[in-house]
């Protein structure tokens, strides 16, 4: 069920891209609000609704539900969420290390004797 909603969201998203990028633009962009543009200048006027303005909405619409959706789903999984609520889980056994071939003798520092332990 997740991954169809992932899916549709994809295309969903591709065709929103798709919607806008063919939209024409309304001119003078941040260039119209020089000093005294009027609210028609800033806001675009009033154009023509066409099918890509409409189709623009209905796909960002879309878009931000099946957002929620995915969202709503995604925090939904089968996996407890505490380690104690795991079913417990049987130690491995350790096996003992191999024995080394190599025996070293601790050296002697230079000047230094060794002394016998006091006898008593």
């Amino acid at each position: 069920m997740f991954y169809f909603f992932l899916t549709v969201e994809i295309i969903v998203c591709f065709a929103l891209i798709a919607a806008v990028l063919l939209q024409a633009g309304t001119g003078g962009g941040l260039a119209a609000m020089g000093g005294g543009a009027s609210t028609e200048s800033f806001f675009g006027g009033r154009q023509a609704t066409t099918i890509l303005t409409k189709a623009s909405w209905w796909l960002g619409g879309t878009f931000l539900g099946l957002a929620l959706i995915l969202a709503g789903l995604s925090t939904r999984t089968s996996q407890p969420r505490s380690v104690l609520e795991a079913e417990p889980v049987a130690p491995t056994p350790v096996l003992p290390a191999p024995d080394l071939p190599i025996t070293v003798e601790p050296q002697q520092e230079q000047g230094t004797q060794e002394t016998p332990p006091p006898q008593n």
